[in-house]
């Protein structure tokens, strides 16, 4: 085969995996964007932060569902959302919407153009509006996939932090699975941008849905959320356990 010749077959290889991957760009229910996004995020998170889990990926191929988990680095959200498409027989590519700090969201560049991608839940630090809490239940109603981080901002120190009984209120008022998640050795540094480009070893603890179906149909009284939201945070620090 002359040298013409094999770079007609190239340029066919090409050529053909271009259009491949147009198409199952196009195909993706949560839009071409989320498919780059995500196309991305599978070669930048192992490589980045070597990442593995204790299991496969357990959240629902359709449907609602709440993702809970630790919060110990901004890169989280993608850790989270790492292989979640081996958790049913289509492969569906998902978007997840996190609840998310303000800051990130309004971020010029990549980080924020992720973020609105992504649909992600502006946050204000405070904590007093009930805003963003509604349009995640909002969402929830409608089938979608929504990340929470409850201890608020990003932990330090040991352990979880105490955290808002909002998640509570959202869990309840939804009824939708809560599956909980706890990320060991995200990378933590005082800039918002430096963890996307620190390297690090992570590991994803995925854990089984828990059930709060006692819990549903009884008023919602501050202390009942209380018991639910400390219920619901017991059970994901104890897959730090393992």
């Amino acid at each position: 085969m002359n040298d013409f010749g094999a770079i007609s077959i190239l340029v066919i290889f090409f050529v053909v995996a271009v259009v491949v991957v147009l198409f199952q760009a196009c195909r993706c229910p949560s839009g071409w964007n989320v498919w780059w996004i995500y196309a991305l995020e599978r070669v930048y998170v192992p490589f980045m932060f070597r990442w593995r889990s204790n299991r496969r990926c357990p959240f629902p191929d359709e449907g609602p569902a709440i993702i809970l988990a630790n919060h110990r680095s901004p890169v989280d959200p993608l850790l989270i959302w790492m292989q979640h498409h081996l958790s049913g027989p289509t492969g569906r590519i998902r978007r997840l919407s996190f609840l998310t700090a303000r800051e990130y969201c309004e971020l010029p560049g990549l980080i924020g153009w992720m973020c609105r991608n992504l649909h992600s839940i502006p946050v204000d630090r405070n904590g007093r509006d009930m805003g963003p809490v509604r349009e995640a239940l909002r969402r929830l109603k409608a089938g979608h996939l929504i990340g929470v981080f409850p201890e608020g901002g990003i932990n330090k120190g040991e352990g979880l932090r105490e955290a808002n009984p909002g998640v509570a209120w959202l869990a309840l008022h939804s009824q939708a699975p809560v599956y909980p998640i706890y990320i060991q050795g995200a990378p933590q540094t005082q800039s918002m941008v430096e963890p996307f480009y620190t390297f690090s070893h992570v590991r994803v603890v995925y854990g089984d849905p828990i059930d709060l179906s006692p819990y549903y149909g009884k008023k919602k009284t501050p202390e009942l959320l209380q018991e639910v939201t400390d219920l619901m945070m017991r059970r994901l620090g104890e897959l730090n356990e393992r």
